[in-house]
């Protein structure tokens, strides 16, 4: 028996064994970041998208507060049936710190536009814009976090011909006041 031979065959061997081990897990790894992120930009997605409609559901009962029996129970409504306590959890679970800290931000603001809505103040009154303003400028905030860790970019409110995020320029009942 040959020895050099059988040194040989045995170390090709473990070589190709060893290279087939490290190309699967390197391939593992790859589609688990892969559905990490796909199940990220699923959630910050949801995330966006139940916030709008709790906002805009906020928006419906300011805009005539009188048309609901209880206006405390109709803000506080909107929250539950947009989900977005549900949806705010699995961001906490899924998201980046900064992606979670800008939700967090943009979920405290719209708990302010729903407390201040709860009180029936009005969608044309001052305390209504109190509140709201802050609340897009932290939606803008979450949008901006979300896309700098999905696609490394960057935007401005002057990409939309805005002065800020928050609207206050663009807005005829702040400009009245």
């Amino acid at each position: 028996m040959d020895w050099g031979t059988l040194a040989a065959t045995v170390s090709g061997g473990l070589i190709a064994i060893s290279g087939t081990v490290f190309a699967d897990r390197l391939r593992h790894r790859h589609e688990t970041d892969r559905n990490s992120e796909t199940r990220r930009r699923a959630v910050y997605i949801e995330f966006i998208g139940a916030a709008g409609v709790c906002h805009a559901r906020l928006r419906q009962i300011a805009q005539d507060p009188e048309a609901e029996d209880d206006v405390a129970v109709a803000a506080r409504g909107a929250l539950r049936e947009a989900g977005i306590h549900e949806v705010r959890e699995r961001l906490f679970i899924d998201a980046s710190t900064a992606v979670a800290g800008a939700g967090q931000v943009m979920f405290e603001r719209l708990r302010a536009v729903q407390r201040v809505v709860a009180g029936g103040a009005r969608q044309t009154s001052a305390a209504f814009h109190d509140v709201y303003h802050p609340y897009l400028d932290a939606v803008w905030a979450y949008r901006v976090a979300v896309r700098r860790e999905l696609e490394g970019g960057d935007f401005a409110p002057a990409a939309f011909g805005w002065e800020e995020w928050d609207g206050r320029d663009r807005c005829a009942v702040c400009r009245e006041a």
